[in-house]
């Protein structure tokens, strides 16, 4: 059968918006997708539909069609997002007054089941990952549109995959595949250049950062990062697939941008799924060309029994005031503040106080804000009244009477509610997985057949390479060789790390061991820390347990969702071979 050519056309609520119009227009598509949903994206739709209960899902979206819907009626390019969030009927229902108002013959679908909020009372939203097939069957039965509410970010692929090539629930290979192109496609321009570890060096090699929208796929060629293009993926019926770019758009696809996004918020060599388990240690990738990477060799295996319940709730109240410290003497002004503050929490005490000294000062700095430090405090109670005035009135009495220079970056105020992530597991048949068609017909998804006798285990890691001879070191960051990409899942942050070469291989598995990462990120010395080896892509993945706390609606850290986690362990520095610098 013909190749399919999924495209996407959102990484998050919020991405860019001219995106969908730029995808129809830039070259050929058969299914356009749509990623609209995070965890801290369902706990926002929660709050919106508390206000609203007709709200809950992605406007955005109704916008971005009221500008395209009749664009990709014209080209035959159907479309598949899970915007529909918390209420997947309500934008169904929106998406076809609006193509009423347009004059756009369109069929509109959606899929319903993941809301669980009935078993699960307290949370604010009680969301079931479900998997591709309701998606599937949605096209199968002519949808041109198809919303979902919060089925896996892979299976906006693998239903259109499915149900182009007529695969049933135990191909798990084909499955597989489809697998990985959705989770490269997932987040967007982070395929294309977009977050990518090494995007300075590379652009000093091709010689210029911005020049040239063509090119960079391995060899030659500018590679603009300004504005990089949206990614796309030509799946094939095997299951195998070439991820790519439409023509002339900005950013680059190679096998660095494809590694990257494979080792975004995974872990080990199993990556499970409601449709099918990928083997993560199986995938081959090879550049095939400018901006194209070919990705084979995928095998999959049965579905675990469960499906992942992603709950939020409210947590209690939080509030925060910066201490902006400048010039001489940055800890004992510090220590005076912290002093002062401790007084005044003595009669209405947060149930959570948390204080950090961010010293972005310099000697003898040449301009103020140089000169100056950041004393961030943070509260957090059920009580909203301990945060908001008691913390406010505290901190701004301090004005006349604190350290020289005393000022802070904004005032406190009343104190903001902060969610909570948790994970629940459900077993795959107690789950009312259905696909409602444009005429109202409610068809159901079986759960997968083999998946209740499935329980996932670890793989077991393959021996690693000879280390590489004896030889002389230089102290220098690690980034100089290894790229990292890095993430959040729920409370647990993920940091993937690979390199490029053979030998740098021969010694990354070697040298960063999991009591190595501890000593280059202190902040997990406390804490589990799990390494997992695919030594097909060169790379370990890193899993941190607890590191983000309650996750990232609880705003635990200073970097919530563990973004940039990666990039500081790249800037850490250790004893690395002359030979590889």
């Amino acid at each position: 059968m013909s190749v399919l050519r999924v495209g996407n056309a959102s990484g998050f609520y919020g991405d860019r918006f001219d995106a969908l119009r730029e995808m129809l227009t830039g070259g050929e598509l058969d299914v356009l997708t749509g990623d609209y949903l995070a965890e801290l994206t369902m706990l926002i739709l929660g709050r919106d539909r508390l206000k609203d209960p007709a709200a809950g899902y992605a406007r955005t979206f109704l916008r971005q069609l009221e500008e395209c819907l009749g664009l990709a009626h014209e080209r035959g390019v159907r479309i598949v997002a899970n915007a529909g969030g918390l209420n997947p009927a309500g934008l169904a229902d929106a998406v076809r007054r609006l193509a009423d108002r347009l004059g756009v013959p369109v069929r509109v679908a959606h899929v319903e089941g993941d809301d669980l909020g009935a078993r699960y009372p307290g949370s604010l939203t009680a969301h079931a990952y479900l998997g591709g097939f309701g998606i599937a069957a949605c096209l199968r039965e002519g949808a041109d549109v198809v919303v979902a509410g919060r089925v896996t970010d892979a299976a906006l692929v693998t239903g259109p995959a499915a149900a182009h090539f007529g695969w049933d629930a135990t191909q798990y290979d084909r499955l597989a595949g489809a697998v990985v192109a959705g989770h490269v496609l997932e987040c967007g321009t982070q395929a294309t250049g977009g977050n990518y570890a090494f995007f300075a060096a590379d652009a000093a090699a091709d010689g210029h950062a911005h020049t040239g929208a063509r090119g960079g796929g391995g060899g030659g060629g500018g590679r603009d990062l300004r504005r990089p293009g949206f990614p796309l993926a030509e799946i094939h019926e095997d299951g195998s697939c070439v991820i790519t770019k439409h023509p002339g758009t900005g950013g680059f696809v190679d096998v660095g941008t494809v590694t990257a996004q494979l080792l975004y918020e995974t872990a080990g060599a199993r990556y499970a799924g409601p449709d099918v388990t990928a083997r993560l240690d199986t995938v081959r990738l090879a550049q095939d060309g400018p901006d194209r990477v070919r990705v084979d060799g995928v095998r999959g295996e049965a579905p675990p029994p469960t499906l992942k319940v992603g709950r939020t709730r409210l947590g209690g109240f939080r509030n925060e005031v910066v201490f902006v410290l400048t010039g001489l003497d940055i800890e004992a002004k510090a220590a005076l503040v912290r002093e002062q503050m401790a007084d005044a929490f003595a009669t209405s005490r947060p149930s959570q106080i948390r204080w950090e000294l961010v010293r972005t000062d310099r000697p003898d700095a040449d301009t103020q804000e140089t000169a100056s430090a950041l004393l961030r405090l943070v509260v957090r109670d059920p009580d909203q009244a301990l945060v908001g005035r008691a913390l406010s009135g505290a901190a701004i009495e301090l004005a006349l009477a604190s350290y020289p220079g005393f000022h802070v970056l904004a005032p406190p105020g009343k104190g903001s509610p902060y969610g909570v992530f948790e994970a629940a597991y459900v077993p795959q048949e107690d789950v009312g997985h259905v696909a409602v068609l444009d005429d109202g017909r409610r068809v159901p998804v079986p759960p997968p057949p083999s998946a209740a006798a499935r329980v996932l285990e670890p793989v077991a890691e393959a021996d690693p390479p000879e280390p590489l001879p004896p030889g002389p070191v230089r102290r220098a960051p690690l980034g100089l060789v290894a790229g990292a990409r890095s993430g959040d899942k729920g409370p647990d942050a993920n940091v993937g790390v690979w390199v490029r070469t053979d030998e740098a291989w021969r010694w990354l598995v070697h040298e960063l061991t999991a009591e190595r990462f501890r000593e280059l990120v202190p902040e997990s010395r406390d804490l589990a820390v799990t390494r997992h080896s695919l030594p097909r892509l060169r790379a370990l993945n890193f899993v941190v347990e607890g590191l983000l706390g309650a996750g990232v609606a609880s705003q635990h850290r200073f970097d919530p969702q563990a973004k940039a986690l990666g990039e500081w362990l790249r800037s850490r520095r250790l004893d690395i071979p002359e030979a590889l610098l």
